[in-house]
């Protein structure tokens, strides 16, 4: 049987590449047959990337079969994965998020959780002396993946290491590394073809604390104005989004890149409620800013209260 790899909903560029990634380990390196493939629309910068490599798309699946032979790749949580998780044979899991619980396997397996910004960065460690055999494109998805989750080493959940790698892929690819990242974060700006229910679910979790459930949605970008401009219609189309998936609110941030800041979109009290428990901070408006604020995994999830 194929083992599947696959990450999360609404695929980043790091859910996008890391699949594609290991599918190529396993196939190439291990002798083992693997195919990657996506469990969404991959956002415009993953789809950038991919391109930008040569590598085809991989297909979307959105159901899967009991038993089906599986390797789960950047995340851990149920609520990202497919609703029939715990029948498919799961057999590894690679991820660098905070262990979430609920996911339940046919028998042991091998799980790899660390501390680094990037499940690319954690793959390459796994492989071990294998890494010298990547082929340009999977070393180019590897930095990608690693610029695109460190936001060019921005974000604080950059460690040494990630660095480390990226600017030791970057020189090998003859690649000048802050032109890429540009090329990148230009591409993951460009939202004109998304209506507003796509932004909100296009880099987007589900998380519950203390029993209400929040969609935590991301948008990183270094042209925040686009996505502001779209206030009004992006904070009426939260209830729309929040009713079809089952979730009590839409907490939705723009990741200003290149001033480092968030700006968290603030439709009623609760969110008001939300903004003074988890960032000390008080809304006077609509718009609430974040200095600082960069990473939903390390910044936001870990400080929500309500």
């Amino acid at each position: 049987m194929t083992t599947l790899v696959f990450g999360h909903k609404s695929p980043d560029t790091d859910s996008t590449g890391s699949p594609i990634i290991w599918a190529w380990y396993l196939n190439e390196i291990k002798g083992e047959k693997a195919e990657a493939v996506l469990l969404g629309e991959p956002n415009t910068e993953a789809a950038f990337v991919v391109e930008k490599w040569g590598c085809p798309k991989p297909r979307i699946v959105t159901e899967f079969d009991a038993g089906q032979a599986a390797v789960i790749v950047d995340t851990n949580n149920p609520a990202e994965l497919p609703a029939n998780v715990n029948d498919l044979d799961v057999t590894a899991i690679i991820d660098h998020h905070k262990l979430v619980g609920g996911l339940e396997t046919k028998g042991p397996i091998d799980i790899t959780i660390r501390p680094l910004a990037c499940t690319a960065t954690i793959m390459y460690d796994l492989m071990g002396d294998d890494a010298a055999k990547m082929p340009d494109w999977v070393k180019g998805l590897t930095l990608s993946c690693i610029l695109s989750d460190t936001l060019e080493f921005r974000s604080p959940t950059t460690t040494d290491h990630d660095k480390a790698l990226a600017e030791k892929l970057a020189s090998e690819l003859n690649l000048d590394l802050g032109a890429y990242a540009s090329e990148m974060f230009e591409a993951k700006s460009d939202i004109s073809a998304f209506s507003d229910a796509e932004l909100i679910r296009m880099d987007s979790k589900e998380y519950e604390v203390d029993g209400t459930k929040f969609r935590v949605s991301v948008l990183e970008t270094t042209a925040p104005k686009l996505v502001l401009d779209r206030k009004d219609s992006l904070i009426a189309s939260f209830k729309a989004v929040e009713a079809e998936d089952g979730v009590d609110q839409v907490l939705l941030f723009v990741v200003d890149i290149l001033n480092e800041e968030a700006t968290l979109f603030v439709p009623n009290d609760l969110v008001k409620t939300v903004a003074a428990k988890s960032f000390d901070a008080e809304a006077s408006s609509d718009l609430l800013v974040l200095p600082g604020v960069m990473s939903r995994k390390k910044q936001i999830i870990p400080n929500l209260k309500v």
